[in-house]
């Protein structure tokens, strides 16, 4: 690896280096999320609200598939730092058995029992219909995804994230081009609405994986071999487990209890309060692309310092990183109050919609603060150091003892007015600040986690 200057400039410019090329990553995937939200909004409300009910489950997958990547990542970014490739190696393998496995489950579900997965968020026969045809059009790329995800964290975390955001354009794209062709029946094909849009994740995932087995095919260090699924290290397995299953813990049990806030909004508050919610989770993603941009670029820097055990200077880095987090999430603030005209002109919703639009786009403009800080953290800098348990044991109780919960007693129990529910929701990130802000303050999450001696001298791995 090559030498890391730890001058607060030099630190800057490489978090900046990597930041660019995520954050350009982001912006695309959101795109295709705005691109789903403004080509449905031409066919109706209701398809909004079934896809943005039945796009959870893609949240929960992504979920699955960030915690692995990150605990992949972890080892990977630490291994790379000392210089050991052959532990990347099988790291990857460890991550894909358990992606591969998860993936093929919730491709089997949607295929199968799609009307099932979409009661659990609305009794409303119709979203059921068009969110079942949904998820039984997007079972392929959930299959893909899984393989695509965990080779791409890999790429990442050795520093290769142009190359990742490459295939990631690509795939986007490829996506909103047949987003077009599948919703409004162009060129001959199929007028499908909502199900065209999973059709065309599904066409673009095959692409893209199709792109990942011709980039691996020509890399020297960092290929895609299911292969590396059947290589056995007791140790680094161990380690995986240690490091990678909190963070997917963590990453799954946030996402599950942020899919809970769908259901309250779903089942308690209304179908004007689930198109204004679509609208404005596509906004505050647009808002938070820059700090998670930081948050991810900053944890492969540090992993990458502590990994060739640098520790004062992985300690200078995480200060840096924080002070650019602070930036970028008041930029993202800025970036959603700016948003809000336009969406209010824009949204094809009625008086009501538009009252609940205005209302949560107002709260996400300062709730994209409490996000970037907390995330940046919790998923990447305690995560760099290999502290992954903290985290998850924050964002459980957070969410499921407290945002959840008070979540339903104001909604089901309470009964208060839609836009108050939805603020209380919205304090989760908040809460946690004073405890996550300590833990960063005492230096426990620095740890050097990679060892030595892994492979005896004949072992080919």
């Amino acid at each position: 690896m090559a030498e890391l200057r730890t001058d607060s400039r030099s630190m800057r410019r490489q978090i900046a280096k990597l930041t660019v090329p995520i954050v350009l990553q982001n912006l695309l995937s959101a795109a295709v999320n705005s691109a789903d939200v403004v080509m449905l909004n031409f066919v109706g409300q209701e398809h909004i609200s079934a896809v943005s009910l039945a796009a959870q489950y893609a949240s929960v997958l992504f979920m699955v598939f960030y915690g692995l990547g990150t605990g992949a990542t972890i080892l990977c970014s630490q291994y790379f730092g000392k210089g050991d490739l052959r532990a990347i190696d099988v790291v990857e393998g460890i991550a894909l058995r358990f992606s591969v496995a998860v993936s093929t489950a919730f491709a089997a579900a949607a295929l199968l029992i799609p009307e099932w997965m979409m009661r659990a968020f609305t009794p409303d026969p119709t979203l059921i219909a068009i969110g079942a045809q949904y998820l039984r059009n997007i079972s392929v790329a959930y299959l893909c995804w899984g393989l695509i995800e965990i080779y791409l964290a890999v790429l990442r975390s050795v520093g290769r994230v142009a190359v990742s955001t490459a295939l990631n354009t690509v795939a986007f794209l490829l996506n909103i081009l047949l987003n077009a062709v599948f919703i409004y029946g162009l060129f001959g094909a199929p007028k499908l609405g909502a199900a065209g849009v999973a059709l065309a994740t599904s066409i673009s995932r095959l692409v893209e994986l199709a792109l990942v087995v011709a980039v691996s095919s020509r890399s020297k260090n960092v290929k895609l071999k299911l292969s590396y699924m059947f290589v056995r290290n007791r140790l680094l397995f161990r380690d995986f487990i240690r490091m990678a299953l909190p963070a997917l813990a963590n990453d799954v049990s946030w996402g599950l209890a942020f899919s809970m806030y769908s259901v309250i909004i779903g089942q308690f508050l209304g179908s004007d309060m689930v198109a204004a919610n679509s609208f404005a989770s596509l906004v505050r993603n647009y808002g938070t692309i820059l700090a998670f941009g930081v948050a991810s670029a900053g944890g492969i820097l540090l992993g990458q310092l502590i990994g060739d055990n640098r520790m004062e200077a992985a300690e200078r880095a995480a200060k840096q990183l924080m002070k650019l987090t602070v930036l970028s999430g008041a930029i993202g603030g800025l970036i959603v109050l700016g948003a809000m005209p336009f969406m209010l002109r824009f949204a094809d919703l009625n008086a009501t919609g538009k009252g609940y639009l205005r209302s949560m786009l107002f709260i996400n403009s300062y709730y994209v603060m409490g996000a970037a800080v907390n995330t940046t953290l919790i998923a990447g800098v305690f995560r760099a150091g290999g502290d992954s348990r903290w985290g998850m044991i924050c964002d459980t109780i957070d969410m499921w003892c407290y945002a959840v919960p008070l979540g339903f007693l104001a909604a089901a129990v309470l009964k208060l007015p839609p836009m108050w529910v939805y603020f209380l929701l919205c304090t989760d990130e908040f809460v946690k600040w004073p405890w996550v802000i300590r833990h960063y303050m005492s230096r426990k999450w620095l740890k050097n986690i990679t060892r030595d001696n892994l492979f005896a001298p004949d072992d080919p791995r």
